[in-house]
């Protein structure tokens, strides 16, 4: 890195020295070539302290040391938390599709190593790894340089391929072992003992004969087994020979089902006797029942037929009857006009609460009056005793007056009448109105002490 660009840089690794050495103006630990940094001790637990791009402690470098260096280990919350695609991501970056194709590479790589691991498993050892049967390229110069050598090249490469090898070919080279001369050792070999040779006897050869194995569930070469053949390999001396032993429990396990089978029997039984005996109490019951059904219509129809019927008596009833009924319609009649005094004014209320001069003019404004009880007067005594009116024209000719009399005639309705005292507002307020202003200003309510 050129000098005036180097702020910010710290360098850690040896690919940032490059072929130099330190950067005197960078002022932080430095080690080109790894000189002067001390190897760890061998077997030491020590880890270095790793920071990141931000300067912060690496406190995960503990998992990921030892076997999980090769492994992908989650250790922080961001790795829990889903990647939410960015809506404006440009999928045509050169940059990012070389990273995908990277990445894509490793992964496949990765998967195809253990792939194959697992399919070397199950192949012969004669076999050869993939390992040994990779290309490599040579490159060399040929001694004769002219034109007429080589077509005039002055290097080629030639690919070097290892052959690949057969399988299932026997092995080449064959180690024999050869007996040691006569004269090469003091002692004589040893010498072979063997038995005379006699001829085996029938009984011999029936025992030393071997059935074929025929197997009941494998065929793999389909070939067609007689059945004489199958039989004779099933019958063979061995099975006929073995002794057969036969298990108790089968004894036991017949008894048990038998005995099972006469319980369930018996259970079965005993439910049907007794679904039998409660239908038969259920149907004398309802025989019963009908029976003192029919029992009391007969009864009922014979007192019908015995009592004779009593005309009178029945008129009476009806009279009763209709007596109930009308005082019941009474009650309702009550109760409703109760419900609706309780909601409405009556009259004489609504007649208390008129105004004066609609009192007056409805000759209710006297305290006595001809009615006995309440003292109104039920009608206007004006209209009464009258010479004038509009049988007789009226008025006079040379009045203009729309009044016959005047209003408030009678004394005793005009003692009923609200009328405001002169000297009210003088008893009130008093008589001058100066006199109450500097009253008023006057107050020690609103003055400091």
């Amino acid at each position: 890195m050129p000098y005036g660009r180097r702020a910010g840089l710290v360098p850690r690794r040896p690919e940032d020295f490059g072929d130099g050495g330190a950067f005197p103006e960078v002022h932080v630990a430095q080690y080109p070539l790894s000189m002067g940094l001390h190897a760890a001790a061998p077997g030491s637990n020590i880890l270095p302290v790793t920071v990141d791009a931000h300067g912060r402690v690496a406190f995960d470098a503990v998992v990921r040391h030892g076997e999980n260096s090769g492994k992908i280990v989650y250790t922080s919350h961001a790795d829990l938390v889903p990647k939410i695609a960015d809506p404006h991501y440009n999928a045509n970056d050169a940059k990012d599709e070389e990273i995908i194709e990277e990445v894509s590479a490793r992964t496949r790589a990765a998967l195809q190593a253990l792939i194959d691991a697992r399919v070397s498993a199950v192949n012969p050892a004669s076999v050869p790894r993939h390992g040994t049967g990779r290309t490599s390229f040579v490159k060399y110069r040929p001694a004769r340089q002219s034109a007429a050598f080589n077509s005039g090249a002055a290097e080629r490469v030639v690919r070097v391929s290892h052959a690949q090898e057969d399988p299932v070919m026997p092995p080449k080279h064959r180690h024999k072992r050869f007996p040691c001369p006569a004269g090469s050792s003091s002692s004589p070999p040893v010498t072979v003992l063997h038995s005379p040779p006699r001829p085996a006897s029938r009984k011999d050869a029936e025992e030393w004969r071997v059935p074929p194995c025929v197997s009941d569930w494998k065929n793999p070469k389909g070939y067609s087994v007689p059945l004489h053949k199958r039989v004779a390999a099933s019958d063979g001396a061995g099975r006929v020979m073995r002794d057969v032993q036969i298990s108790d429990g089968f004894a036991s396990l017949t008894e048990a089902l038998y005995v099972a089978e006469q319980k369930a029997r018996e259970a079965v039984e005993t439910r049907r006797m007794v679904a039998t005996e409660l239908n038969r109490k259920k149907a004398e019951r309802r025989e019963q029942e009908l029976r003192e059904i029919a029992k009391k219509a007969r009864t009922e129809m014979a007192v019908a037929a015995a009592a004779p019927v009593d005309v009178e008596e029945l008129q009476e009833k009806a009279q009763r009857d209709m007596v109930r009924e009308d005082r019941r319609r009474e009650r309702e009649r009550e109760e409703r006009g109760e419900a609706a005094s309780s909601s409405k004014k009556s009259a004489s209320a609504r007649d208390k609460d008129r105004d004066v001069s609609e009192r007056v003019a409805l000759g209710m404004a006297s305290g006595t009056g001809v009615s006995g009880g309440g003292g109104e007067v039920p009608y206007d005594e004006r209209l009464f005793n009258q010479d004038r009116g509009m049988d007789s024209g009226f008025a006079a000719d040379d009045q203009y007056s729309v009044y016959s009399g005047r209003l408030f005639a009678a004394q005793p309705t005009l003692s009923t009448l609200y009328r405001t005292s002169n000297c009210w507002d003088s008893d009130t307020y008093g008589g001058d109105a100066d006199e109450q202003l500097e009253k008023i200003a006057e107050t020690s309510r609103f003055k400091p002490e």
